[in-house]
């Protein structure tokens, strides 16, 4: 896996323009997933692109979760590269293939 940049929630926050409030109700919702990294919560700075948290991030967290994933296993899975997708998942959904992840994802129910 290479280097990952990682960003406070309140980097997250302004990176996508969004309220912090915004930020943690999605993480309350199980909408996205943060780690502890020191003294406060981090998110991969992969998560965002062009503005935006990755399309489908949330869905996805959701079937991690689903297959027994905590939020350490469902991050390093997201950002380990994935065989049947030929790069990491967080990589194929910041290419659009969010659906295909997905799918990918569930098998490991």
């Amino acid at each position: 896996m290479e280097q990952q940049e990682w960003l406070s929630l309140r980097e997250l926050a302004e990176r996508v323009g969004v309220d912090g409030k915004r930020i943690r109700q999605l993480l309350r919702e199980g909408r996205l997933v943060a780690v502890r990294r020191g003294a406060e919560d981090v998110v991969p700075a992969a998560f965002v692109a062009d503005g935006e948290l990755l399309k489908g991030l949330g869905g996805l967290v959701t079937v991690l979760h689903d297959a027994g994933f905590d939020e350490e296993e469902s991050i390093a899975w997201m950002l380990a590269d994935e065989d049947s997708l030929g790069t990491s998942p967080v990589r194929a959904m910041a290419e659009g293939r969010s659906k295909e992840v997905n799918r990918v994802a569930q098998a490991l129910a």
